[in-house]
This record gives structure tokens, sequence and C-alpha cells, in this order.
């Protein structure tokens, strides 16, 4: 039986302790003798600091207890579909050492091994992708799909083309859209076919002189290997439209199979899914941008080049700017860096066969389970799977959402619930190469179980989880902007009725 630990631990900022201190820095008189900082009386601040005043010792504790209510893929397994929640192998975080020291405004010839390092990832990526060249300057996925989006923008302006339409398939990521309409662009959706791929017929019948491009993953968000890709190319581009690739489900293919050789343009990896740098939840997540042909000048810059045997910063001829600043996370480059070389050549050629055989185990261990359906039977999954549980909620009125509130009882992470759109009541399961043999079994094992005992006794499922240490949240008060509390300021901004509603 799993259980999660459960600290009653208030915030940090909420520790009443006084005059206490972890570190004592000891300071240096001269140094500070010859530092005169003059600050003008009306930015001077007239309160103390509400720093948390706390020992060495009940740091520890704290973050230790919050630890222990978390959960992550040191524990167990991330079913999360289309995030490729993989194990990050713990020898990157000592590649992240070498850049500690390193500051972005020094002048390069002191940093020429950072330099070949991200040298070396841009050619090792692009090679991975069938790109010419990438850009490291995106910060993460959803920024490399609006640079891939932005430099389409100015591929077609340069060419004094007004293209005013973006295509994403309708099981597309919700960022694709996003970064289309971001760009000024018109959203259009291609309808999948009945067999969960993209439906030639209408593509066929949509792209015109407005076209700018289609953004395309692939494998897509079922799992479904697009195989008529080649077609889809020669659509796009016989109206000299840019294929876009969305690299959320590289680990699909890799090592298999190249999106430039499928006849994509643009390509955009996650580093923190495909190569294992971890996932940020909004924070230090880490991109590449990469493409082909005429279109890499169009990279954001700066990119690296090897001159005279000298690493320098360029900037292509057309690029489209920055996404952000610097040169993008290079801590995280140097741990998915450090991934590529701990797994070589053949390790990486692994990755694509193992994710996907790891899928279609799972789907053949869940084959004919009461209440849960495969849409677009018949076809082999690549890197992940959705199941549909419409039929268990019309039996039992237990949904999606329950399912997976039921697994976290079980000691595994929610999958993807409701995504994609088309599959209703959704599952999106996605195993990765890294979970092995025996805990695929146990996943499956506890999905069986929680159908059955949804048909057996539905309530124990609604109630559930009851095994962590926060039980079911009301969604509607943990959703609803008199009640949600994203962070401590607006705690303590509500608690001195200075705000009510987050706007």
């Amino acid at each position: 039986m799993w259980k999660q630990a459960s600290w009653d631990e208030p915030i940090i900022f909420d520790f009443k302790g006084k005059q206490r201190q972890g570190i004592i820095i000891p300071e240096d008189d001269e140094i500070k003798n010859e530092i005169q900082v003059e600050i003008p009386e009306k930015i001077r601040r007239n309160s103390e600091l509400e720093f948390p005043q706390m020992s060495e010792l009940e740091v520890v504790r704290h973050y230790t207890r919050l630890s222990q209510m978390s959960f992550g893929v040191d524990i167990g397994m991330m079913p999360l579909g289309s995030c490729t929640m993989k194990y990050n192998p713990k020898i990157e975080e000592k590649t992240q050492e070498l850049v500690e020291n390193v500051h972005p405004l020094q002048d390069i010839s002191t940093m020429q091994g950072v330099l070949e390092l991200l040298y070396e990832m841009q050619k090792w990526i692009a090679e991975a992708t069938g790109m010419d060249n990438c850009s490291f300057q995106v910060p993460a996925g959803a920024s490399g799909e609006l640079a891939g989006v932005l430099m389409t923008k100015k591929f077609h302006e340069n060419k004094n083309q007004n293209r005013t339409e973006m295509l994403v398939a309708d099981t597309a990521h919700g960022t694709n859209p996003a970064s289309a309409a971001m760009a000024g662009y018109k959203v259009i959706y291609v309808k999948t076919n009945e067999k969960g791929l993209v439906d030639l017929d209408i593509l066929k019948e949509i792209v015109n002189e407005n076209t700018a491009g289609f953004m395309l993953t692939n494998p897509n968000t079922l799992g479904l290997f697009e195989e008529n890709i080649m077609e889809i190319s020669k659509i796009i581009h016989n109206d000299n439209g840019v294929l876009y690739y969305d690299g959320a489900n590289l680990n699909g293919i890799l090592g298999v199979a190249r999106p430039g050789d499928m006849g994509f343009d643009i390509v955009h990896v996650n580093l923190h899914k495909t190569f294992a740098v971890p996932h940020g939840g909004g924070g230090p997540g880490a991109g590449a941008i990469c493409a082909k042909g005429e279109l890499a000048e169009y990279l954001p810059y700066p990119i690296i080049e090897n001159i005279d045997g000298k690493f320098e910063f360029v900037k292509p001829k057309k690029s489209i700017g920055k996404m952000s600043t610097f040169y993008g996370n290079v801590a995280n480059i140097a741990r998915a860096y450090s991934y590529i070389l701990g797994m070589g050549a053949e390790g990486i050629s692994m990755v694509g066969k193992m994710s996907t055989l790891a899928t279609n185990y799972l789907i053949t261990k869940l084959k004919g389970v009461k209440g849960m359906e495969l849409p677009f039977s018949g076809i082999y999954r690549k890197h992940e799977v959705v199941f549909s549980v419409k039929q268990l909620m019309n039996d039992t009125g237990i949904t999606a959402f329950d399912v997976a509130k039921a697994l976290l009882d079980r000691g595994f992470y929610a999958p993807t619930i409701y995504f994609p759109p088309i599959v209703e009541e959704a599952l999106m399961i996605e195993a990765t190469e890294t979970e092995p043999k025996e805990t695929l079994d146990e996943f499956a094992d506890a999905l069986k179980n929680i159908l059955e005992t949804a048909y057996a006794n539905p309530k124990d499922i609604l109630e559930s989880p009851h095994n962590t240490s926060v039980r079911r949240l009301d969604q509607v008060k943990a959703n609803y902007p008199s009640t949600i509390t994203p962070t401590y300021l607006v705690k303590k901004l509500r608690n001195q009725n200075k705000i009510n509603l987050l706007k």
C-alpha cells in the first residue's frame, strides 16, 4: 500500500523564529570600504525585509517535509502523455557545474569550452532531427513554437507574400494554435480521419495561397505515426507553405526517423522531454529551434560557429532576433549534452524503439478491460496511447478524472486526461523507455483494479485519493478568482482584506 507523508507544514514565510541564521558570511572590511553606493533616499526601503529567519536545520527539515508530500519520477512512474516524463540520470547534475561560474557577459575568449559544448549540441540536435542548424536561444518548447511561426512569417514577408492562415491538426497541442494566433495568423484546424490521422482530402481542399504553413507533430497526440507524411509535405510545399514539426512527440521516433527526412522545414525540440532535462513546471525548461535550407537563415541569434578554430557568436543573415536574453538555458543544455554523451549513438537509437515497445506492451496488457476502449484500434502506437473510458462513465458515472485520482492512491502519477479533445473521456498514457517491465505490469494491474472497483464499488473511486497528503480538491474553489491562491503574496494580501478577486 502506497501512502504519502502528510505534514502540517507552514509555508516558509510563516515560520515564527527570529534572529536565526543558517550561514554566517564573513564581512571583508577592505572590500566593503572600497564599494560606495549612493542610493537615493526616495527609493530606500523604510522597513525590514520580510525574509524568513531560520537555522540550517529548520530549512533542511522544511524542504525535506515538503519533498515528502510531493511526487516525482524518482518516486514512481509518471505516465503523463505528451510530456515524456522520463528518468533524468543524476550525472547530469554534475555537468551543470561546468557552467555555474560562467557569466553571460564575460569575454567569449574565456568561455571557449562552453561555446564548444553549445556548438557540438547544435550539430547533434541538427543531425538527430535532419535539419541544417539549430539555435538554443529559445528557453522552452512553446517559445520554440513561437520562434518557428515567426520565422515562417518573416520568410513569407521577405518574398512579398501576405499569407494569413496557419493550419494545425485537430489533435494538436494547445500551444500550436496559441503560437500561430500570437503571430497574427488565422488558425485553421485540419480534421482527423477515421484512422486517427490527418484527413488528406480535407487538407487538399483548404491549402491555398493564404496558407503560411502547417504545424504538425509526428507521431501525433494519439500516438499514431502519420503514415502519409510525405504526401502531406508535398501538398504544403506545392503551395510554397512551410511544414513545421512540433517536437513534443520526438521521443517516439528518436534514433529511428528524422523530421527533416519527412519533409519538415522547421523543428522545435523540448530538451526537457526528449533529452532528459528536468521539466520546469513553467520554470527552467530548455528548447531548441532548428531549420533547414533557406529557413536556417531566420533562426534566432546567437548561434555558435567555429571560425578558424575559435568559437564565435553569429547572427544568421535574416534572423528574427532573440526570443529571450543571452544564449538560452545553458545549464540545461549542458544536462542534455551529458545525456547524449552518456547514451551514445547506440543508446539514442534505442529511445524510439524502447518507448514504442513499452507503449504497445501496456496496450496488450490492458486489452479487453471492461469500460475502457482504444479508439482508432488496429494500429500500433509509438510513444503514447490514448484510451477512452466513456463506456465506464456511461455504466457507472466514473469519469477519466476519477480514474486519474484513483491512480494516485496506487502510487502512480495521473496521466493526461481529456486530451486530445477528439477522444471522449480520454486517458493519455506515456510510459517512456525508462520504466522497467515490472513497473508497467504494476501500472496495468492498477488500472484494471480501478475499473473493477468502479463497477463493484463506485463510491470508493469517487472519494479517491485516500492516500495522498492532499485529498480531492473542490475544483470550483481551487479555480475561482475569489479563492484561488497562487502565491504567498496573494494569501497575505487576502488575509489583510486588500484583495478579493484575482483579475
